[in-house]
């Protein structure tokens, strides 16, 4: 059960992601995704005008008539999100407002995706996952829908503490019968998921999300410091003077790139909403 603060906090992502949506980045959205995506329709004789590279080979062998596909564009897309709800997003350094952690950053990503689908008409799903899949809410479009979307993504209690990646993207490639946009909000820790990212990005739209804390990459020159793994619970001894480097984050993202996603980080100490127009300025350059 949700605390009353914490309901309290849901309602106030919920007013801002729709607030955000609305006056900086709808049409950033509507543009980087709205009718980019093309579905088989029919196929029909050849006329002058045609574009060659749509003659289907095997229909005009078989009828000996030169014959094309015939695509038509996506009107309504469907938006999956892929929320990672494992102990590690429970860290964070306090953000720009001394309480932002990865789960509550995560929360405003997955919101304002959420109402910027269901403002464009699109359904948005959901997703969340830990080291097993803990929740599937079918897609569907409604401004309650992405209310849940938010309160599911941040006050969900999770019956798993990793992170199965892999697993939660090799689900969805099961469960997704028709072409999507698949949007996966994770801070990516644990075991490789290239391979089942590129098996679901080379069938669908995918984005991953990468959620950050400073204090990853950077720590207090503290000395030797007894850390607590939060997902396994085990502790180690680290010395915080050779932890300042943020090169695993880098590699990570190059990971997620070459299995075919296009790939943000967004720090808990910087605006998720403007991290997200930005991302998709950067969907625009490259189609």
């Amino acid at each position: 059960m949700l605390t009353p603060e914490e309901l309290r906090q849901i309602q106030k992502l919920s007013v801002q992601a729709g607030r955000r949506v609305d006056s900086l980045f709808a049409g950033g959205y509507r543009s980087a995704f709205k009718g980019r995506g093309m579905e088989f329709d029919e196929v029909r004789p050849y006329v002058e005008g045609d574009d060659v590279r749509h003659i289907d080979w095997n229909v005009t062998a078989r009828s000996d008539v030169p014959h094309v596909k015939v695509f038509q564009e996506e009107r309504e897309l469907t938006m999956m999100l892929a929320i990672d709800v494992s102990a590690s997003m429970g860290f964070g350094s306090g953000g720009r407002d001394g309480m932002t952690d990865k789960r509550l950053q995560q929360a405003r990503v997955a919101g304002a995706l959420a109402y910027a689908a269901i403002r464009n008409n699109d359904r948005v799903g959901l997703l969340a996952f830990s080291d097993q899949v803990e929740l599937f809410v079918p897609p569907r479009k409604s401004r309650g829908h992405a209310w849940r979307v938010i309160r599911e993504v941040f006050g969900h209690s999770a019956s798993g503490k990793r992170t199965d990646v892999a697993g939660a993207l090799e689900e969805l490639s099961r469960s997704l019968k028709r072409r999507a946009v698949v949007c996966v909000v994770s801070d990516f820790l644990g075991e490789d998921p290239a391979r089942a990212l590129a098996v679901l990005a080379a069938k669908h739209r995918t984005h991953c999300f990468v959620i950050a804390d400073p204090l990853e990459s950077a720590s207090p020159k503290l000395g030797l410091l007894e850390l607590r793994d939060a997902e396994t619970g085990r502790r180690m001894l680290v010395d915080s003077a050779q932890w300042a480097s943020d090169r695993w984050l880098h590699e990570r993202e190059a990971v997620l790139r070459r299995s075919g996603a296009l790939v943000s980080t967004i720090g808990t100490d910087v605006d998720p909403f403007l991290a997200l127009m930005k991302h998709f300025r950067q969907v625009e350059r490259l189609r």
